[in-house]
């Protein structure tokens, strides 16, 4: 086995959480270290964009309808409107004299380990160029500018990661947290781009190097101020625009000089090197574009919501706790679940160029019509025959009657199981009192030997993906939903009979009705700003 493999097999075994034994951290939040939540570069010129979200007619049901949002031109301002439904503020909470920022793309702990960028042809109000964008002040900082023009009808999206700001709250296991990040922003993109009509997709060549060359992250004077713990690790590249979009990668013209400082986020850090070791073993070479799958041929997603997919996707939140008593009815439970299955055109599954390697293991807890109990979904067809012979041989496999034909649901055994996914959860209440909770089980160990240890952050960024859907199904269904990355591993391993690691548990969620704290006072994103 390969160093770098054998690495990252060791990472994940390393950051798994016990029931008597949970990850490494620091066992306590230094408050006088916690990272600044914004990048900015000193220095850089800055773009402001204007807000023009409240503009976008679509309805979320729109989103999953090829064709129905007519394209808007690329121009400046469908650029602003992308990164407000992206990565922009979605409101502020205030408690007390404490004052912190919610965004439309969720992020563990609230932490926000994402940087977003822009690399743009010349359009009507922006030159040609690379851009960082400041979500707290829904502006650019012009990072380059092009000596010629990009030829290119579309943008690229660029995503990057601070691992310190998840290592200050979590330790050895934020790693694992900033991929889920990367899936959720990913996921973000692809809607925001659907808003306007648009399309968007990972690029599947460019290695971590070239992901650098292109925002900039190899400018050494540029981190010059900022410890190496502030700097950011390449993720990747979307291709992002009105469709069809080039099925060519852009080349990278010259750049002019760069501008901009990054500025330092903590006073001291603690130096995890196991992230560093991961991060290296992980770290992707170009590779050869690998055949985009066609999706199976299925019926088109039943209604969505009529919202106004601007005002769904800003409405987003983490559930914080829930009632223990609501439960969703057997249809919604059926739609939600429709909505992780890709299809042709339809976000944010066309995005990502591979077929689907993450599954759910779902505790069933209050779904009118349906009796509670563990349930299997198959994302794809093709892992039954090594799933069933992976688990328990006494799970009944029942294919659920009343289930929509094509979605590979099973019941595997009934019984009210609240006290057992409360466990698995690091006991936490929240994954008892919904409707229904999940563990997404990937194709893990044979994938990352096969293909190469970068995959591991890709299975990640697919569970992130499946997170993002859910919290906005749960939306549109007038509940709210939560991601969980404290989660005990191997006990839910155990439950589902699961060995080896063949299949591995990547995160949770869970979906129900939220209990409010009155205690919070909601501020528009925006206000401070004062400007349109």
């Amino acid at each position: 086995m390969d160093d770098a493999v054998r690495q990252t097999l060791s990472y994940h075994r390393r950051t798994k959480h016990h029931p008597h034994r949970y990850a490494q951290s620091s066992g306590f939040l230094d408050w006088a270290t916690q990272p600044k939540p914004f990048r900015t570069f000193a220095g850089a010129p800055v773009v402001e964009l204007p807000l023009l979200a409240d503009a976008i007619q679509a309805s979320y049901a729109d989103l999953y309808r090829p064709g129905a949002v007519m394209p808007r031109r690329l121009d400046a301002n469908a650029v602003a409107v992308l990164f407000e439904l992206a990565l922009g503020l979605s409101a502020w909470k205030e408690y007390k004299d404490t004052r912190w920022a919610l965004r439309c793309n969720p992020s563990s702990g609230n932490l926000h380990p994402t940087e977003g960028y822009a690399v743009v042809p010349s359009l009507p109000g922006l030159e040609a160029g690379v851009y960082h964008y400041v979500s707290r002040d829904h502006s650019l900082e012009r990072r380059c500018t092009f000596a010629g023009n990009l030829p290119l009808n579309g943008l690229l999206v660029g995503l990057t990661s601070i691992h310190w700001r998840e290592a200050w709250k979590y330790g050895e296991r934020a790693f694992r947290y900033c991929q889920h990040d990367i899936g959720h922003a990913l996921a973000s993109v692809r809607y925001a781009a659907a808003t306007l009509g648009w399309s968007a997709r990972l690029l599947d060549n460019p290695s971590d190097d070239e992901v650098s060359a292109w925002l900039g992250l190899d400018q050494v004077d540029a981190f010059a101020k900022v410890n190496n713990l502030d700097r950011e690790h390449p993720d990747l590249l979307m291709l992002v625009g009105p469709p069809p979009l080039p099925a060519v990668q852009p080349s990278m013209p010259s750049a002019s000089v760069w501008s901009g400082t990054a500025n330092a986020l903590s006073p001291n850090h603690v130096h995890w090197e196991v992230i560093d070791t991961v991060a290296a073993a992980t770290r992707k070479p170009r590779t050869d574009a690998a055949p985009i799958p066609t999706p199976e041929a299925l019926p088109p997603l039943p209604n969505a919501s009529s919202i106004p997919a601007a005002t769904l996707i800003r409405q987003r939140r983490s559930g914080l706790a829930f009632d223990g008593k609501t439960g969703i009815d057997r249809a919604t439970f059926f739609r939600m679940l429709d909505h992780l299955l890709p299809r042709p055109e339809v976000p944010p599954w066309d995005a990502l160029p591979w077929s689907p390697h993450l599954h759910a293991g779902i505790f069933v807890h209050r779904v009118q019509g349906l009796a509670a109990g563990l349930y299997f979904l198959e994302r794809n067809a093709t892992v039954h025959d090594a799933l069933t012979a992976a688990c328990r041989d006494t799970f009944a496999w029942q294919r659920v009657p009343e289930a929509p034909a094509h979605l590979r649901l099973y019941l595997l055994a009934e019984g009210d199981l609240r006290q057992i996914s409360r466990a698995v959860s690091c006991d936490q209440e929240i994954a008892a009192d919904g409707a229904f909770s999940l563990g997404m089980i990937a194709e893990f160990g044979d994938r990352i030997r096969e293909q190469g240890p970068w995959w591991y952050r890709r299975l990640f960024w697919e569970s992130g993906v499946l997170g993002h859907v859910l919290y906005l199904e749960a939306e549109a269904a007038g509940m709210r939903s939560t991601g969980i990355g404290c989660y005990f591993d191997d006990v839910f391993h155990d439950l589902l009979g699961l060995t080896g690691d063949r299949f591995q548990d990547l995160y949770h969620f869970t979906v129900g009705m939220p209990v409010e704290d009155t205690r919070l006072r909601t501020v528009a994103p925006y206000g401070h700003l004062g400007r349109r």
